[in-house]
């Protein structure tokens, strides 16, 4: 006789393990319910998955009366993901002040090239553990051409952002527009300069370096991609008439763009432009205007075009914002589609963990958002 396909526990839902673990204990739905102060129907709900399985406190109960430990409904405990470590900081830290050596050429141009490409496929898919791993040797195996030099800057400097280290970042995103020669290559690193700027807290001079590459920028793309930096950096200083001009000229140059390829990785489009609309929106206060962004970009045509890392980072920023005015709910519901699209750019962030564990604080958490606190490590709150 065959034995059956033992199941992957974390496949089953909820309810159904609770189904699963009380029939275990003999105990009937209705001794089940009597325990837990609950009706029959109640319980009957709970295990066909009719009603959720939503609050931790809850399933605390639920597992006094089973006699087991909660994480037997939650799914079993993993161990948190390994964070970018400061020694992968460290590696990138010597890479960048090795640019006086020669290339090491470890391939190709061509091979090199493929690599950069990979790099940015990473980068958009928040594997940002892996780029620190690799970003030092293809630091300088990039040396030798100018174009790709300029786009392994500018994708260490955002990775550096992302990873709270802004004035590494800056380092990188300077040697980028060092490296560049021309008016695209300038305008392409200059993006990564004003995201610099703005995540040390420099808005103003942001402003000024995004605006002044704007001028000479030939690409539509890289051109409105300045625009939306120093759109937010305006807005980061409160300047909300500067903000709705550069937003609008961004958004003309969006509902012109067209092409569906994106040479310089800039991720520009109609999305994007409403994206930063909401970030703008939070910046300055205007809350209400802000979610109303969030749902116009999430249910637009183009945010399944954006990258994973940007769609993530967006969903991020508007659990801060319900969260801001109270709602919980909707802040954690927003963080777990974030961890849904890119993992990493939850689990991996130091920023978003804090947050993470600012809502947990907050009250009973949802069972998926106890769930993803533990997974990444933190005290999970009853």
């Amino acid at each position: 006789m065959n034995r059956p396909h033992r199941r992957d526990h974390n496949s089953v839902p909820i309810g159904r393990r609770v189904a699963e673990l009380r029939a275990r204990r003999g105990m009937s739905q209705q001794a089940f319910a009597d325990r837990l102060g609950k009706s029959k129907s109640w319980v009957d709900k709970i295990e066909r998955g009719v009603r959720r399985l939503d609050r931790y406190s809850v399933i605390r109960e639920i597992a006094d009366v089973l006699r087991l430990d909660p994480d037997l409904l939650l799914g079993p405990r993993q161990p948190p993901p390994t964070a970018p470590s400061l020694d992968g900081v460290d590696g990138v830290r010597a890479a960048l002040a090795r640019y006086h050596d020669r290339p090491q050429r470890t391939g190709t141009a061509d091979q090199t090239r493929r690599q950069v490409a990979y790099a940015w496929m990473a980068y958009q898919h928040a594997r940002y553990p892996h780029l620190l791993d690799a970003l030092p040797a293809l630091l300088d195996a990039a040396r030798g051409t100018r174009s790709l030099l300029v786009s392994t800057y500018r994708i260490t400097a955002a990775v550096l952002i992302k990873l709270d280290h802004p004035d590494l970042a800056w380092l990188a995103a300077d040697r980028a527009v060092t490296a560049a020669a021309g008016p695209t290559l300038t305008a392409t690193a200059t993006i990564s300069v004003a995201q610099a700027l703005r995540a040390l807290g420099h808005h103003p001079l942001a402003l000024a370096a995004a605006l002044t590459a704007a001028d000479t920028a030939d690409d539509p793309a890289v051109r409105g991609t300045l625009y939306l930096q120093a759109g937010l950096a305006a807005a980061s200083s409160g300047d909300r008439r500067n903000t709705d001009d550069l937003l609008h000229h961004a958004a003309a140059l969006a509902d012109r763009h067209t092409s569906d390829t994106d040479p310089h990785h800039t991720g520009f489009g109609p999305a994007a432009v409403q994206v930063a609309r909401f970030v703008a929106a939070h910046h300055l206060g205007d809350t209400t205007e802000a979610i109303q962004h969030h749902v116009h970009a999430i249910n637009s045509d183009g945010w399944r075009r954006l990258p994973p890392e940007h769609r993530a980072a967006h969903l991020i920023d508007a659990a801060h914002t319900f969260l801001d005015t109270g709602d919980a709910t909707q802040a954690g519901q927003a963080l777990l589609h974030a961890d849904r699209i890119a993992p990493a750019e939850v689990r991996d962030r130091p920023a978003v963990r804090t947050f993470l564990a600012q809502l947990i604080q907050r009250g009973p958490a949802a069972a998926d958002v106890a769930r993803l606190a533990t997974i990444v490590g933190l005290t999970r709150q009853p």
